[in-house]
């Protein structure tokens, strides 16, 4: 994991001095709000439907039991005594209060954590694959890449007023779990006649507009990637729009330009900016890969592991669904999930946090990670420890076994928090999961990702979900647009719409519907509702939707 050197300490240091200058101007009248508006939210600070909210850093979603548990403190002692984990893989306090934000950023540069750029028009947190290190199919650690992409883009004076946000994710897997087709630039490592390089994806993103990005390059030698992601946001910057926020992603420059056109300039531009790299990023990247170093994995038997599946049916359910393959045989990758039928989806209070931190530390070499599902991920524990491990999150109520069943849905705050939402995200999904679990219907479904947005910003990235919700405000009641068929892995699509919207008292019988179809028109128990999909397309459920809503309709 990486640790501060003496420099990152002083520069947080310097930037929360500065910020609590601009907060006791604000309270003091000195700071008009729009004057303090740039400033916050270069310090992480929204304004949102009814309280400021700060949303914390968690780089590419790696946390030490140590910094778990000082999230802890600060949403007991500042906030209501929880946190939000967000798509961004970041942590989010929706009620601090404004005099208080000072200290908690202090309180967080205690244990090495800050919320520099996490909003504003500039490089924002970059994420990785949630299973890194540990996942039996990675070809590399991508977090040391993270890191370097983050060391760099910090303060980068070229890049700090971007024409909008600009987001990069990494992975070092075949399997995609990072979601990169949807960023702005997205990185695969792969390995090509033993040479290590990336592919390199560009344009995508979802919002308003929502687009699967581009290859820019299929392979880029490793030692070019810094200067190459310097190229690329150069061109954006220098000829992506400003005249419209709705059209300045860089998604939208690509897509005016053509990516042959992009990709001319890129290289252009790279030819330049190549030779002022002199090596000084490859001694960086090797200097921080040796903090990325894996943990000394413990031998030994794995028979209380076991003996727990074959006797206890609901660990062996636990296990089914929330343990992946870990590169060692002996270890298990954990997914805890912040998903426990009828809650907030990736809320979890300070006791929560403090078992997810102690744990940690008894059984997972002192590391936790942030998924951008929302859940929370033990990345290596011993198989013989799971027992144990699982009796803990049981009394914590963190056992729930549906990693990857209907009701882990990803969702946004909605309009019970953010300001720019123009529907309920969490009633929503706190409604589909408790009635499935009613239904006793979930392990039969199988994988079904759902996610919901409560506004085209698409932060709960409902355009990738195998259904997708969109919550809209149609002459001030909220409805309901249904997608189906997207996918956010490595051959990531958008979903298809169904058609016209639901009221919220229609969407739950919707949803059921599609499922109910879906139910009846596999093709065996092992064929999942994304490759059913796949098969047969819209029309079926087009007609479960719709003919059977009006057939209802015609009888009442």
């Amino acid at each position: 994991m990486y640790q501060y050197t003496d420099f990152d300490a002083a520069y947080v240091a310097r930037r929360n001095a500065e910020f609590r200058a601009q907060v006791e101007r604000r309270i003091n009248g000195a700071l008009t709000e729009d004057e303090f508006k740039p400033l916050r939210l270069m310090n992480g600070l929204y304004l949102q439907l009814h309280a400021y909210m700060l949303r914390v850093a968690v780089p590419y979603g790696t946390l030490s039991s140590r910094q778990m548990r000082r999230l802890a403190l600060i949403a007991e002692r500042w906030d209501k005594g929880y946190g939000h984990f967000t798509t961004r893989q970041n942590i989010q306090f929706n009620w601090p209060r404004l005099r208080d934000v000072p200290d908690i950023l202090e309180a967080l540069a205690e244990v090495e954590m800050h919320s520099i750029q996490t909003s504003g028009n500039t490089i924002r947190n970059v994420t990785a694959d949630h299973f890194a290190a540990a996942a039996a199919d990675e070809v590399a650690d991508p977090r040391p890449v993270a890191e370097l992409i983050r060391q760099w883009s910090t303060d980068h004076p070229e890049f700090q007023f971007l024409p909008r946000k600009f987001k990069l994710a990494v992975t070092g897997s075949p399997n995609d779990r990072a979601v990169t087709a949807a960023h702005d630039i997205g990185l695969r490592i792969i390995e090509r006649d033993g040479e290590r390089g990336y592919c390199v994806i560009v344009g995508g993103g979802l919002g308003r507009t929502p687009m699967i990005g581009k290859v820019l390059t299929d392979f880029l030698p490793e030692p070019d990637l810094l200067p190459y992601i310097e190229a690329i946001v150069s061109v954006w910057n220098t000829i992506g729009r400003r005249d419209n926020k709705f059209k300045s992603r860089i998604k939208i420059t690509v897509h005016e330009h053509g990516i042959d056109e992009i990709r001319a300039l890129v290289e252009e531009r790279f030819k330049h900016i190549r030779p002022t790299f002199t090596g000084v990023d490859q001694e960086m990247l090797a200097a921080i890969r040796g903090q990325f170093a894996p943990p000394p994995l413990r031998g030994g038997p794995i028979d209380r592991y076991a003996a727990a599946r074959a006797d206890d049916p609901v660990f062996r359910a636990w296990a089914d669904t929330n343990l992946t393959a870990h590169r060692d045989p002996g270890h298990a990758i954990v997914t805890i999930s912040l998903k426990a039928q009828g809650e907030t989806p990736g809320d979890a209070s300070a006791a929560q946090m403090r078992v997810m931190a102690d744990l940690a530390e008894r059984y997972g070499y002192d590391e936790l990670r942030v998924s951008h599902e929302q859940n929370i991920v033990l990345p290596h524990v011993h198989k013989s420890d799971l027992p144990a491990l699982h009796a803990a999150l049981r009394e914590a109520g963190l056992a729930t076994a549906n990693i990857g069943l209907i009701s882990d849905i990803i969702a946004c705050p909605g309009m019970d928090y953010c300001a720019l939402a123009t529907a309920r995200s969490i009633p929503i999904a706190q409604q589909i999961a408790t009635r499935f679990d009613a239904l006793k219907l979930e392990h039969e479904i199988g994988p079904l990702k759902i996610k919901i947005s409560g506004c085209i910003n698409a932060c709960g990235h409902h355009h990738v979900g195998h259904i997708g919700i969109l919550g809209l405000d149609r002459a001030g009641v909220e409805n309901y647009q249904i997608t189906l068929g997207g996918d956010h892995r490595e051959d990531a699509r958008l979903g298809d719409r169904t058609g016209r919207g639901f009221a919220a008292d229609e969407l739950i019988p919707a949803i059921e519907r599609i499922v109910h179809a879906y139910l009846a028109l596999r093709d065996g128990p092992e064929e999942t509702f994304f490759a059913a999909y796949q098969r047969v397309g819209m029309a079926p459920f087009k007609a479960a939707l719709y003919d059977a809503e009006a057939r209802a309709h015609a009888a009442e």
